[in-house]
């Protein structure tokens, strides 16, 4: 099967990205509406110098004493949804929603098969448990952009980290038998 390009893999994470921010919109929302609340009088009083121009060099005020354990649990919620959500059915299919609209799907690098629980998990801890690191000056999110960036400048397999950790490949599913007869781009 031909490998999938940079720009379908992409688009199929960014689906799959959308459809966990609404998972957590939903789930988190009434967390992130108490730590809005928590950080409410920093921000009024960050808000009411930039107005009054006021230039004074007086700390702002503290965030509540909620703040800290709401990001936290914040983090603890979001990365427990997108593990719900991928990790069962990659196991299963090899395919999460957008990867099923994108017609893309992962495989083990040695057969054509279901990656199993074990290996989708492997695969989806290297870019999923950086979530957890957000709280820490964005590392989390850095570490998921190289992940994210990664099949670029892998050659000949164009395996993101996270597919080297679960020895996989993201290949491209064809649209008719036709396309099976007659595959278009590299192969594995």
């Amino acid at each position: 099967m031909p490998l999938a390009s940079f720009g379908a893999r992409l688009s199929a994470r960014l689906i799959d990205f959308g459809i966990v921010l609404l998972l957590n919109a939903l789930v988190n929302g009434w967390f992130v509406w108490r730590y809005l609340q928590e950080l409410s009088a920093p921000l009024d009083e960050f808000w009411r110098r930039v107005q009054d121009q006021d230039r004074t060099t007086d700390p702002l005020p503290a965030a509540g004493d909620q703040a800290g354990a709401l990001v936290v649990t914040i983090l603890l919620i979001a990365t427990s949804l997108w593990l719900a959500y991928e990790v069962p059915s990659m196991a299963a299919s090899g395919q999460t929603f957008g990867k099923r609209l994108l017609r893309v799907r992962a495989v083990p690098v040695e057969a054509d098969a279901p990656l199993g629980f074990g290996r989708a998990l492997r695969r989806w801890n290297t870019l999923g448990l950086p979530t957890l690191l957000w709280y820490c000056c964005g590392l989390g999110l850095l570490l998921q952009l190289i992940d994210a960036l990664s099949p670029l400048f892998d050659h000949p397999l164009r395996q993101a980290l996270h597919d080297k950790r679960a020895q996989t490949v993201v290949v491209q599913l064809p649209r008719t038998p036709d396309d099976r007869a007659n595959p278009p781009g590299e192969t594995p």
